[in-house]
């Protein structure tokens, strides 16, 4: 018996929280894969660095509009978008104000983050990253359509690999942990999504009307992420120039995986 892809994708659909688990556990597990190279290279140039999260920022920004908005607006509606889109914004803008965290360049952020050590508060930040990518993949699988919920896991997985080699570098670079600690935090970064991608696919699979009003929080909360955290980063060192290539490759390569899986 031969199993297709589209088969695969079709017993995923039928089956929304098992898709959303395995989707966004792939995606999540990425960021693993991406740092396998500090195992070989020790030291990576910022500027490649940067021009890694612009590439990153320009997938995310992408899926936020071809994979979530836009399918908002087509399954719900201009209103239950917007209020989709002020939600996920908020609720980030929230979190990054009063949970503790630190970006690999911008640096500690959030109330009382002095009082955590700096590996969790890398943890954090990258969790608080990674929760809208996994709910993004786990409505996908429950929009019951496989092309957005194939885009969207591929994307996110993409997208998931410089950032698992950007943390895991500042981890052996700032932090001076070992290479196999680092990489293994990175790995674990990763793994918030599948919780994120079980818990979106359930709830519309039980509340099928919150669909668009959660495509499109997913959309907000990942435009936030572009907007304050991942474009930042990739500017603050005089390499913004090469970040907005890669910035621009990314979200070209997000048009091309949205057209590209059709089913």
């Amino acid at each position: 018996m031969i199993v297709s892809l589209e088969n695969v994708m079709q017993y995923l659909l039928e089956n929304p929280v098992i898709g959303g688990f395995i989707g966004s556990l792939i995606a999540g597990s990425a960021t693993g894969l991406g740092a396998v190279p500090v195992f070989f290279v020790k030291k990576v140039p910022q500027k490649i660095i940067d021009v890694l999260l612009g590439f990153s920022a320009g997938i995310m920004l992408a899926a936020s509009f071809f994979s979530l908005i836009i399918p908002s607006l087509e399954t719900g509606g201009i209103v239950q978008t917007i209020i989709g889109v002020v939600l996920g914004f908020l609720l980030i803008h929230l979190v990054n104000e009063y949970v503790p965290h630190e970006h690999i360049i911008k640096g500690v952020e959030g109330a009382t983050a002095l009082r955590l050590k700096r590996i969790w508060l890398f943890t954090i930040a990258m969790a608080v990253h990674n929760f809208p990518e996994g709910l993004a993949v786990g409505v996908g699988f429950a929009s019951e359509d496989p092309s957005e919920a194939l885009a969207i896991t591929t994307a996110i997985g993409v997208q998931n690999m410089p950032e698992g080699l950007a943390v895991a570098l500042a981890l052996i670079s700032t932090l001076h942990y070992s290479t196999m600690f680092s990489f293994l935090v990175a790995l674990a970064t990763g793994l918030v999504e599948p919780i994120a991608g079980v818990l979106g696919a359930l709830v519309i699979n039980v509340f099928k009307e919150l669909l668009p009003y959660l495509m499109s929080f997913a959309g907000g909360a990942m435009l936030y992420i572009v907007s304050n955290e991942m474009i930042p980063e990739s500017h603050r060192l005089g390499h913004e120039k090469y970040a907005s290539f890669g910035f621009i490759m990314g979200f070209i390569i997000m048009m091309i995986f949205d057209n590209l899986f059709t089913f």
